[in-house]
């Protein structure tokens, strides 16, 4: 399966409110690359360079924590990634960045909620 895998294709966000869930997502830098309606239900997929989220409405999302722990995004300098997260005004699950002795030389992170109670990580290798 290695061999066959190139890395994250998508991953489904289930929203009871889309534009509440789009507008989160352009202050990360998302932007819409595809939409369509499934079943009567709006599906929006957002990208930001090879990171696809698809968002859809199902009318009954839970908006609470759940299978999806959380979304990580790979960032080239995480302090000035939360600096602009806080500068937004988005929710900050963390009161500073964090790290763990991960991969080699480790990894910075620190995460945030979206508003359907997804986590979204930044990390950053070291």
């Amino acid at each position: 399966m290695k061999e066959l895998a190139t890395g994250i294709q998508h991953i489904g966000i289930p929203t009871n409110d889309m534009e509440r869930t789009l507008e989160f997502y352009r202050k990360l830098g998302f932007e819409p690359a595809f939409e369509t309606v499934n079943d009567g239900e709006k599906v929006v997929f957002l990208k930001l360079h090879n990171l696809v989220v698809e968002a859809y409405e199902n009318g009954c999302a839970k908006l609470e924590y759940g299978a999806i722990d959380h979304v990580a995004i790979d960032v080239i300098d995480v302090e000035k990634a939360y600096k602009e997260v806080c500068s937004l005004g988005l929710n900050t699950l963390n009161d500073e960045i964090h790290f763990l002795p991960f991969w080699e030389n480790g990894v910075r992170f620190f995460t945030i909620e979206g508003p359907n109670k997804e986590r979204v990580e930044f990390s950053q290798f070291l």
